[in-house]
C-alpha cells in the first residue's frame, strides 16, 4: 500500500504546483507550517508508535467509529484526552522545539536550497510519474468484497480532494486542533478558570486571510467557536456520518465491542500517545503527509522519517505484550 501513499503524495504535489503557477494558490506555504525542529521528530516518533497501538490514526479511529467500532471510540477518547493534556506542558515543549530548530525562519526544502519551488518539486512529480507508469500493473488489487474501491483510485481522490480543500480553504485538509478544541470544551464544564488559565489554549495560532475574501480569520485551541473550529468540526462529523452511511449501504455495520480488556488498554494509550504527539509536531497524517510533503516542508519530511520508525517500534510492542497475551 506504499505505492497508493506515493501516488497521493505525487499527485498532491503536481496539483499544488500547478495551482501555484496559475496564481490559485496563494498561500504558500500555508499557514500553521512550522520551521523544522529536532521536536519534530521526536513527537513523529511518539505519532508513529501510538497510532499502532491505536489501530490507526486521528482519521482512521473515526471512519472506523462510524462502522460501529467501540475500541475506536475508546481510542478517540484517549485521542481528546491526550491533545487535552498537552495543554499542561505546552510552554515547555514549545521552548525545546524553539530551542532545537534546525533551520530558523525557513520552511521547506526549495526555499533552504535557495531555488524556486517549481525547479525541485516538477522534477520530483515527473519522475514519480515515471515510476508509477512502470509499476502500473501492480497497482490493481484483487478483492471480492462489496464495495471495494481500488487503492489507487481512492488516492487519485483523496488527492482532488486535498487540491480543492487548498484551493477553497486556503490550506490543505486538518484536523487534529480539533481534538484539542473538543478536550478543552469538555474540561471547562468542570474547570473553566483552568482551562483559561493556559497559554495553549488561549493562543490565537491561526490568523490569515482565505482565498475569495478580504476577511482575516482567527482561531486556536481553545473552546471557543472560531475558525478552527469551523473549519475542522464539519469534516470530524461527516467523516463519521459518511463512514455510517457506507457501512449501511452495504449491511456491514455493526456495534463491535466483544474484545479482550488488554485492547481496550492498548487503544485508549495508544490514542493517548497520538493526541500528545499531534500536538507536539503539530498535525497528523493528513496535515503533513497529504499537505506538507507535497510542497516539500521541512517539518513534514521530518514527521515522516520519524514515523516510520515509530510504526515499527509500535508493532513489535503491539505483537509482544498485546497480540500475545
Amino acid at each position: 500500500m506504499i505505492r497508493m501513499l506515493f501516488i497521493l503524495i505525487i499527485i498532491s504535489m503536481a496539483l499544488f504546483q500547478a495551482g501555484t503557477l496559475l496564481g490559485l494558490l496563494p498561500n504558500k506555504p500555508f499557514p500553521l507550517l512550522g520551521v523544522p525542529s529536532a521536536a519534530t521528530l521526536v513527537g513523529g516518533l511518539l505519532f508513529g508508535f501510538g497510532m499502532v497501538l491505536a489501530g490507526g490514526c486521528v482519521v482512521g479511529t473515526l471512519y472506523k467509529i462510524g462502522a460501529g467500532s467501540i475500541l475506536s471510540l475508546t481510542a478517540f477518547v484517549g485521542l481528546l484526552t491526550g491533545s487535552t493534556i498537552y495543554a499542561e506542558f505546552h510552554t515547555h515543549w514549545a521552548a525545546f522545539a524553539r530551542a532545537t530548530t534546525l533551520t530558523p525562519d525557513v520552511i521547506t526544502l526549495p526555499q533552504l536550497l535557495g531555488i524556486t519551488p517549481a525547479a525541485l518539486i516538477l522534477p520530483i512529480a515527473v519522475g514519480g510519474g515515471i515510476y508509477l507508469y512502470k509499476v502500473r500493473n501492480k497497482l490493481h488489487r484483487v478483492s471480492q468484497v462489496e464495495g471495494y474501491i481500488q487503492p489507487w483510485m481512492a488516492a487519485l481522490i483523496l488527492a482532488v480532494v486535498g487540491f480543492v480543500s487548498y484551493l477553497l480553504v486556503g490550506m490543505p485538509l486538518g484536523i487534529t486542533t480539533s481534538y484539542a478544541k473538543l478536550g478543552a470544551s469538555v474540561e471547562a464544564l468542570f474547570n473553566t478558570e483552568h482551562v483559561y488559565s493556559l497559554t495553549y489554549f488561549t493562543a490565537t495560532s491561526l490568523k490569515y486571510t482565505p482565498p475569495f475574501t478580504d476577511v482575516v480569520i482567527t482561531g486556536g485551541a481553545g473552546p471557543q467557536l472560531d475558525a478552527v473550529a469551523a473549519i475542522q468540526y464539519p469534516l470530524v462529523l461527516f467523516i463519521i456520518l459518511g463512514a455510517a452511511l457506507s457501512a449501511w449501504l452495504l449491511k456491514e455495520f455493526k456495534l463491535r465491542y466483544r474484545m479482550p480488556v488488554i485492547q481496550y488498554l492498548s487503544v485508549f494509550a495508544g490514542g493517548f500517545i497520538v493526541g500528545m504527539a499531534a500536538r507536539m509536531v503539530p498535525g497528523c497524517n493528513i496535515w503533513h503527509l497529504w499537505g506538507g510533503v507535497p510542497i516539500l516542508s521541512m517539518q513534514s519530511l521530518l514527521y515522516a522519517i520519524a514515523l516510520i520508525p515509530g510504526t515499527w517500534l509500535g508493532s513489535i510492542f503491539l505483537s509482544r505484550y498485546i497480540i500475545s497475551r
